[in-house]
Order: structure tokens, then C-alpha cells, then sequence
């Protein structure tokens, strides 16, 4: 009897982790309905002190001025890594990388809805979402031009969409960055404007492998991407 009863608190447990989890996008909103939504300046007050805090140190050390006004994100699947660049100048300083803790999907482009893959490629931000079901989430502008093109010689009538940088550990699709990596992101994008951020995605990093052999057997578009891909990363190198 005992026994059972612990299996069904265990049960219980697990159900109510996964539920938390799993199915956020539909609780998160029922939820706010009840206490109300946030605007972006409710999480500017919010989060600005504490994220000038840990970030500062980073910008200090990279010897930019805090906060800059150009931000570049380049995110690297195979080995989940995002990294922090901002412009100096005429020159890219690299600032500090983050562990991504969830991104879906293998490495290759997206190229359908549901295909639970992260889109590869060159982004911009659309926008700033502070009522995000994972925490807070800057939504991405996939497809892109390119992705558009490319689907619709295909044939590819869905190629997918609302592909976020967000908080959490749980990802289809989009990046999962934790909780308060995301408010650090969200509150510099804030900063320096979403049209001052970009966002490449890269299935490996092109400064230290070739990358055109992951589009062998692929269509040419992809070679195309590629390349396109490893001559913007190469625009960023560290220090030795």
C-alpha cells in the first residue's frame, strides 16, 4: 500500500514538472488573463538594474561602452553556443558566449512547419515580447526573404514561422536561453533598438570547420546559404 502510494505521489509529481514545462503556452496565458499582461517598460524597470550589473563587467573587459549600439548574435547548433558581439567602429569585439539549453531539430535549414527544426541563416528581430509563455522572447524575422524565395521555388507553401530567442530550457524550434540570459538579451535589444540586432544561425561554426560540406546532397540553395553564412562569421574573430 505504501508502495502504491508513492508511485502516486511520483506520478503526481512528474505530471505536474511536465505540465509546468511542456504545455506553458496554454497555462501562461490563462494565468495572465488573471493577473494582467506586462508592457516592455514593466520589464525594463524590472530587469535593467540587475542585467546592467552582470553585463557591465563583460563590456568593461571587451572595453566598449555599455550599452553599445550595434548588437550581433551568432548562434552555433552543433555546438549551442551563442555569442555576444557588438560594433566598435569599424571593428566586430567580441563581449562573452552563452550555453543555448534547448534548440530542436539537426543540423540544416527549417524548411516546414512543424518540422521542429531551427531555421538557419542571416535575422533580424520583429519584436519584444514581454508576455512570452517561456519568460520573455524577442520573435525573429524567418522566413526571411531568402527562406521565401527558396520555399516557394520548392513548392513549399509553409515554411514556417514564429521562431523566438526565449527564456526557459524547453524548445521546439526556437532558442532556449534560460531565464536570465533572455532578460539580458531583452533588456540590451531595448537599449539599442531592435533594428540595431542581428541574429545569424549557423549549423557549425564556419570560422573553424567547413560548413560547405554539410550541404553535400542538399539543394543548391543551400551551398548558396553557406557561403553566405561562413563570409559573415568570418567578419568576427577573436582575439588570439
Amino acid at each position: 500500500m505504501n508502495i502504491f502510494k508513492y508511485l502516486t505521489i511520483a506520478a503526481l509529481l512528474i505530471g505536474i514538472v511536465c505540465v509546468y514545462l511542456f504545455m506553458r503556452p496554454i497555462w501562461v496565458p490563462m494565468y495572465q488573463k488573471v493577473v494582467g499582461k506586462q508592457t516592455v517598460s514593466d520589464v525594463v524597470s524590472r530587469y535593467e538594474s540587475e542585467t546592467h550589473n552582470r553585463l557591465e563587467p563583460f563590456f568593461q573587459k571587451a572595453g566598449i561602452q555599455y550599452p553599445p549600439s550595434q548588437v550581433t548574435l551568432l548562434a552555433i547548433k552543433d555546438t549551442k553556443q551563442l555569442e555576444l558581439w557588438v560594433t566598435h567602429g569599424n571593428k566586430q569585439v567580441y563581449v562573452r558566449s552563452y550555453p543555448i539549453l534547448a534548440a530542436s531539430g539537426v543540423l540544416g535549414p527549417k524548411l516546414k512547419e512543424g518540422d521542429k527544426q531551427v531555421p538557419e541563416g542571416i535575422y533580424g528581430l520583429e519584436y519584444l515580447n514581454p508576455n512570452s509563455a517561456f519568460h520573455l522572447s524577442m520573435k525573429l524575422n524567418y522566413p526571411n526573404q531568402f527562406d521565401l524565395k527558396n520555399a516557394q521555388i520548392e513548392g513549399r507553401t509553409e515554411p514556417g514561422t514564429n521562431i523566438f530567442i526565449h527564456g526557459k530550457a524547453v524548445s521546439i524550434g526556437c532558442l532556449a536561453m534560460g531565464d536570465e540570459v533572455i532578460e539580458e538579451l531583452f533588456i540590451l535589444t531595448t537599449l539599442v533598438g531592435k533594428n540595431s540586432v542581428s541574429v545569424a544561425i549557423a549549423p557549425s561554426d564556419p570560422r573553424k570547420n567547413d560548413i560547405l560540406k554539410l550541404a553535400s546532397g542538399k539543394p543548391e540553395w543551400v551551398n548558396e546559404l553557406y557561403i553566405d553564412l561562413s563570409n559573415y562569421f568570418g567578419k568576427f574573430q577573436h582575439d588570439t
